[in-house]
């Protein structure tokens, strides 16, 4: 019989947070959906579990791990102070102090979060990604001539599509500009403008440390939206249910492709898993054009967990129910080997 793991759910906050703190109220609400998942998961699985919320304060961390002492910390804190870039940090705290924690290590979500560099490393092995520029914060705005229109502008390290609208698909010199000084301004984030890959939108789901095992692929698909019109996830498409309606957008499992491209995606994502050192389990963003060639748009270590989410319908389509995937989680953060 398996050993029952002792696991504490790690979880971060908008606002100052208690040792005890009661989360009910938060875990009742759709942005908790998650946790509350987890949470569930954890307790049908039999697990001793407890739960904490940081916002600022590390030594309520401290505290929790001197009274109850988990086996695993299963981390879904991806923010501190409510600055997401902070999300690294946490886990190089567990690591520094040998503690496990379940998804990915500080090198994987650097690597992650900088979508230029993701790119640089995955061009250099020759993974298709769309020609693209970086533009920092206080420097000239202006499009290289080799960057060819329509673009696509967004925020350099943000994540779930955050700072992308369809004002982000730019056509004219005009446009770029106007873009890229309005995420400078809105977002206090420096800009990567990439070229627009037409296409098909696919998601990815990988698990594994060493040995990688693919879920089946999920695509975001379009169906009210005209065919001459630009098609890409925005923060909207995402996550707004009325607009998801309005312009028929669904995320489904992927039909059509033929059994060699699936193993050729297969492939390919389980390389960009390794090269960019990603532990645990995670998403991969790709395109596939006309031609059925892939280009990388970018790596989610640690995505949405939530039931309801594309990787726990592609781990429940490949036969794991959701405890049995949250179990597969918490054993690999526990076997896990931090560098």
């Amino acid at each position: 019989m398996r050993k029952k793991l002792k696991v504490l759910a790690l979880f971060d906050a908008v606002r100052p947070t208690t040792l005890n703190q009661d989360l009910g109220p938060e875990l009742k609400t759709a942005d908790w959906k998650t946790e509350a998942g987890v949470l569930a998961a954890l307790t049908e699985l039999g697990y001793p579990t407890e739960h904490l919320a940081i916002f600022d304060d590390l030594d309520l961390l401290r505290q929790k791990l001197q009274t109850f002492s988990p086996d695993v910390i299963f981390n879904l804190a991806d923010q501190f102070r409510n600055n997401r870039a902070f999300d690294q940090h946490i886990v190089s705290f567990l690591a520094m102090n040998g503690i496990p924690f379940t998804g990915c290590g500080s090198t994987g979500l650097t690597l992650c979060k900088h979508k230029g560099i993701s790119k640089k490393i995955l061009s250099y092995h020759r993974i298709h990604t769309p020609d693209f520029v970086i533009i920092p914060r206080g420097k000239r705005i202006a499009r290289p001539k080799r960057l060819k229109f329509p673009i696509l502008i967004k925020p350099l390290k943000e994540e779930a599509s955050y700072g992308i609208s369809q004002a982000s698909f730019v056509e004219t010199d005009e446009q770029f500009k106007e873009r890229v000084a309005f995420i400078h301004e809105k977002t206090d984030n420096d800009v990567i403008a990439e070229e627009y890959i037409e296409g098909r939108e696919l998601y990815v789901s990988v698990i594994g440390n060493h040995r990688l095992q693919v879920f089946p692929i999920r695509e975001l698909i379009f169906r009210e939206v005209p065919p001459d019109e630009p098609k890409f996830a925005t923060y909207k498409a995402k996550w707004d249910e009325a607009y998801r309606e309005r312009w028929g957008l669904e995320n489904r499992f992927a039909e059509g492709l033929e059994p060699a491209l699936v193993r050729h995606i297969e492939s390919v994502c389980k390389r960009i898993y390794h090269l960019l050192t990603i532990d645990g389990y995670a998403r991969v963003d790709l395109r596939l054009n006309a031609k059925n060639e892939l280009y990388f748009i970018e790596a989610n270590p640690n995505p949405m967990l939530a039931p309801d989410e594309d990787f726990a319908q592609s781990a429940l389509k490949a036969g794991l129910t959701y405890p049995q995937l949250i179990d597969r989680i918490a054993r690999l953060g526990l076997a896990t080997v931090r560098d």
